[in-house]
């Protein structure tokens, strides 16, 4: 069965840099997509940044954009979200998820993805 693993959450100062990572195993297909989203106490569960194994096709939400960086490693099935420039509204449990049997371009929404990590915290002060 497929699992997900998250690290490199923690506490970090307003302005400073995590990197995230997601290892994903008994992946055995290709055409899959691997991203991340975030919640926030109170909010909804919304995307982060997302990438493609099939094409390589991005997504950034507008918050991250120029600031969040996501990368992959398609032969260990493991992506990665360099964070900088953190702020205190980034503060949130920052889940990975995956989704397999996709063709172009990448998902975005919570209901498209199969498969979720346990969430690392991510926590910014002010």
């Amino acid at each position: 069965e497929v699992q997900l693993v998250e690290s490199g959450g923690g506490l970090v100062q307003a302005g400073g840099s995590l990197r995230l990572s997601c290892a994903a195993s008994g992946i055995t297909r290709d055409d899959y997509a691997i991203g991340w989203f975030r919640q926030a106490p109170g909010k909804e569960r919304a995307g982060v940044s997302f990438v493609s194994a099939v094409d390589g096709s991005t997504y950034y939400a507008d918050s991250v954009k120029g600031r969040f960086t996501i990368s992959s490693d398609n032969a260990k099935h493991t992506v990665y979200l360099q964070m900088n420039s953190l702020k205190p509204e980034d503060t949130a449990v920052y889940y990975c998820a995956a989704v397999g049997e996709i063709r172009v371009g990448v998902p975005t929404s919570i209901y498209e993805y199969d498969y979720w990590g346990q969430g690392t915290q991510v926590t910014v002060s002010s």
